[in-house]
């Protein structure tokens, strides 16, 4: 029998050593972004459309970031807003707190080794308020088929007004999704002639009804 130089038993003996997590299947209960590193500052690569499928190669095991991969581009979404199947229920379940159960593996990141893509954070100071009516609610009504909120298309002009009118960026806990809401100390501007609000939230511009502070139109 030939014989293994030592460098091919090495590489076997560490490929034997790290666990074989499997990847798991996952839905997206709403548009979710996809992101260069796990948190809401780190800039948005790509959109994984609503009830469109990913797989999880793993989750953070202190925060609800998930790396996975959507059509070929690997990037993090947040898992609160994911969602699977198990075994005995016939109802989707979220996944990151069914994690165990669904046997998705853990991960950890490094802004400077790990980045999947190689963008960077965006910059602006982080608030530690959060989003308001978070995922929760959202994914428990997209398990059942409800509503995750109230899209609203607006017009032209107002979009055009808010691309046109940047404004500072603001960073709060959770995913920026339609139906989340915005907390009272974060001021909303106003768009002229309109009942609309906006503001640019964890990196994207986003319309909300002025009348509840609830983002009804995110602007991509």
């Amino acid at each position: 029998m030939p014989k293994r130089s030592l460098s091919t038993l090495a590489a076997a003996s560490l490929l034997l050593a790290v666990p074989a997590w499997a990847q798991v299947a996952a839905i997206a209960a709403t548009d979710l972004n996809l992101r260069s590193g796990p948190g809401p500052e780190q800039e948005i690569v790509g959109l994984i459309p609503a009830n469109e499928a990913v797989s999880v190669e793993g989750c953070l095991d202190d925060d609800s970031w998930c790396r996975v991969d959507y059509a070929g581009t690997l990037g993090w979404a947040s898992g609160e807003y994911l969602t699977a199947t198990l075994a005995d229920q016939p109802d989707p379940v979220p996944l990151y707190e069914n994690r165990t159960t669904l046997q998705v593996g853990s991960v950890t990141f490094d802004q400077g080794q790990d980045a999947a893509t190689g963008a960077g954070a965006l910059g602006g100071a982080a608030l530690a308020a959060a989003l308001v009516g978070g995922p929760a609610a959202l994914v428990a009504g997209a398990a059942i088929g409800a509503a995750t909120g109230a899209a609203v298309a607006p017009d032209d002009a107002t979009v055009t007004y808010i691309r046109e009118n940047p404004a500072d960026p603001v960073y709060l806990q959770g995913e920026v999704i339609v139906g989340a809401g915005i907390p009272e100390e974060v001021e909303i501007l106003p768009v002229p002639e309109t009942n609309f609000g906006y503001l640019y939230v964890n990196g994207v511009p986003v319309v909300v009804d002025q009348s509840n502070r609830q983002i009804v139109y995110i602007v991509r």
